[in-house]
C-alpha cells in the first residue's frame, strides 16, 4: 500500500508539472524513479499525457525510457516508440537486453522494425534477428542469448578467474558447464565453486543431471518447470543440446503474469492483448466476434423455450422461475470451468486423472443442486403456495447443476484434445449447454406434471 501511495503521489506530480509546463522539474522527477515505477505511471496516464511524458524522458534520458518500456511490456511499449526516428530507436535498443529489444522491435510497424534492425550494429542486430526467428511464446523467443558458460576442462581456480574478468554476466548463481562443442553437460553452483580447492576440475564437482528447456518449448511450460523445481534460471538448448541462452526468474514471472491474464481474458471471450486503454475501435473488433457466437448460441436456447410455448401459455408462472435454473447453472459452470482451465494451464489436470476430477465435480454439482434446489423449492412453495412447482424447480436445478459440473470438466478437456485453447472457447459451449438443459429440464418437468400445477400466477 505504501508503494502504491508513492506511485499515486508521483503520478499526481507528473500531471501537475506537465500541465504547468515545468519540463525541467518533470524530467528531474522522472529520472529519480525506478523503471518499473515509471512503467506504472505510464500505464495510468491518459494517451496524450503518456506520449508527452515519454517523449520528454526519451529525449533527455533515452536509456531510462527504454528500460521503462521493457517493464511496461512490448504491446504497450512499442506504440510509444513508433513515433520516434529509427536511428534513435536503434541506438538505444542496443543498450537493453537483447530479448527485451527483440520483443519491442517485433511489435513495431514492419517498415520501422526493418529500419531499426538495419541501423543497429551488425553484432546486436544479428542477435535480435536470431531471437525473432523463433516462434512467439517459446523459450527461444524470451531467452537471453548472452549466457555465461565454463569449459568442462577448467579447474575451479580458472573458473573463478573467468568470472572475475567476464563482463555483462546476467546470472552467476548457476554456472553452466559445456564441452568443446558447446554442448551443455552440467551445472555448478557459485557456492560449490567457492568451497572447494582451486585445483579441483569442474568435471568432479558439476551436476550432470540438470533441468533445461528446448528452444521450441512453450513459454508456459518453461515457467511451470522453473516453478516446479524452484529455479532462479533455466538454460536453453537447441536440438543438438548446445547451450544457446538462459531464461531468468524475472522473465518467468512476466510469463506467468501474461499467461494468467490471457486465461482470465479468454474465459470472458476477450483477446489476451487487450488492455484498459486499448482504443475503442480495436476493442470492438476483438470482442464482437465472440459476442456474435454467443448470440447464435442464445437462439439455440431460445428455440428450446419455443418447444414449450403451450406449457408457458397455460402456466405463465413458469416464466418467473426459468431464469433461476439457467442462471444458477451458468454460475456453477463458471466456477468449475475456472478451476479446470487453471488446472490444465498448471499441468495439474491430464487425461490420466481426468476421471477423478470429473467424479469430484459431479459430486459437487449434485451437492450444490440438492442444497440450492431445496432452498429454491421451499421459496417457490412459500411464495406461490404450490408444492409441485417447488419440486419441479428443485429437481431441474439438481439436473442443471450436474450438467454444469460435468460440462465444466469435459468441454475444456475435449477442446484441449482438439488443439483448441480451452480458455478461449469453453465458456461459449458451456453457457449454451446450461441454458439448453436448464430450460429443457424445467419446462419438460413442468409439462409432465402440468396437471398437478396450480394454473394461477
Amino acid at each position: 500500500m505504501a508503494a502504491q501511495r508513492r506511485i499515486d503521489l508521483v503520478l499526481d506530480s507528473v500531471k501537475r508539472l506537465l500541465r504547468i509546463g515545468a519540463t525541467a522539474n518533470l524530467v528531474n522527477l522522472l529520472q529519480k524513479q525506478h523503471p518499473a515505477d515509471l512503467a506504472q505511471v505510464f500505464t495510468e496516464l491518459p494517451d496524450k499525457e503518456r506520449e508527452a511524458v515519454f517523449t520528454l524522458l526519451f529525449e533527455r534520458n533515452g536509456r531510462l525510457a527504454m528500460e521503462a518500456l521493457t517493464e511496461l511490456g512490448p504491446e504497450s511499449g512499442a506504440p510509444l516508440l513508433a513515433t520516434r526516428p529509427a536511428e534513435e530507436i536503434a541506438r538505444l535498443a542496443q543498450d537493453i537486453e537483447s530479448d527485451d529489444a527483440a520483443a519491442l522491435i517485433d511489435n513495431l510497424p514492419e517498415d520501422l522494425s526493418a529500419a531499426v534492425l538495419e541501423l543497429m550494429q551488425p553484432k546486436e542486430s544479428k542477435v535480435v534477428e536470431n531471437l525473432l526467428e523463433y516462434d512467439e511464446r517459446t523459450a527461444g523467443r524470451i531467452m537471453n542469448p548472452n549466457v555465461f558458460a565454463l569449459s568442462e576442462d577448467m579447474t575451479v581456480g580458472e573458473a573463478i578467474t573467468e568470472i572475475q574478468t567476464s563482463r555483462d554476466v546476467e546470472m552467476v548463481f548457476y554456472l553452466y558447464v559445456v564441452d568443446e562443442r558447446h554442448h551443455l553437460v552440467g551445472v555448478v553452483s557459485l557456492r560449490r565453486l567457492l568451497l572447494v580447492s582451486p585445483e579441483t576440475p569442474l568435471k568432479r564437482i558439476m551436476t550432470a543431471d540438470l533441468i533445461s528447456a528446448r528452444v521450441d518449448m512453450d513459454q508456459e511450460e518453461v515457467a511451470r518447470q522453473v516453478a516446479a523445481y524452484n529455479l532462479l534460471a533455466i538454460p536453453v538448448v537447441d536440438e543438438e543440446n548446445k547451450l544457446v541462452g538462459i531464461i531468468t526468474v524475472d522473465d518467468v514471472i512476466d510469463v506467468i503474469k501474461d499467461e494468467a491474464t490471457e486465461d482470465i481474458y479468454r474465459l470472458a471471450g476477450v483477446a489476451g492483448d487487450e488492455r484498459v486503454f486499448t482504443p475503442a475501435r480495436e476493442s470492438l473488433r476483438k470482442r464482437l466476434p465472440w459476442l456474435g457466437v454467443n448470440l447464435a448460441t442464445a437462439f439455440l436456447a431460445a428455440s428450446v423455450v419455443g418447444l414449450f410455448t403451450g406449457t408457458i401459455d397455460a402456466l405463465p408462472i413458469l416464466a418467473v422461475f426459468m431464469p433461476i435454473v439457467a442462471g444458477m447453472g451458468g454460475n456453477a459452470a463458471t466456477q468449475t470451468l475456472t478451476v479446470i482451465v487453471r488446472g490444465i494451464a498448471l499441468g495439474e489436470l491430464t487425461w490420466g486423472n481426468s476421471r477423478k476430477a470429473l467424479l469430484k465435480e459431479a459430486v459437487v454439482g449434485i451437492g450444490n443442486g440438492l442444497a440450492l434446489g431445496l432452498v429454491a423449492a421451499l421459496v417457490a412453495w412459500a411464495t406461490r403456495g404450490d408444492p409441485v412447482l417447488g419440486v419441479v424447480l428443485g429437481t431441474a436445478m439438481v439436473i442443471n447443476m450436474f450438467v454444469a459440473a460435468t460440462a465444466g470438466v469435459l468441454v475444456p478437456l475435449g477442446l484441449r484434445a482438439a488443439n483448441i485453447d480451452p480458455a478461449l472457447a469453453s465458456s461459449v459451449f458451456i453457457t449454451t449447454m446450461t441454458d439448453v438443459f436448464g430450460f429443457f429440464s424445467f419446462l419438460g418437468l413442468a409439462t409432465i406434471f402440468a396437471r398437478y400445477l396450480t394454473r394461477t400466477g
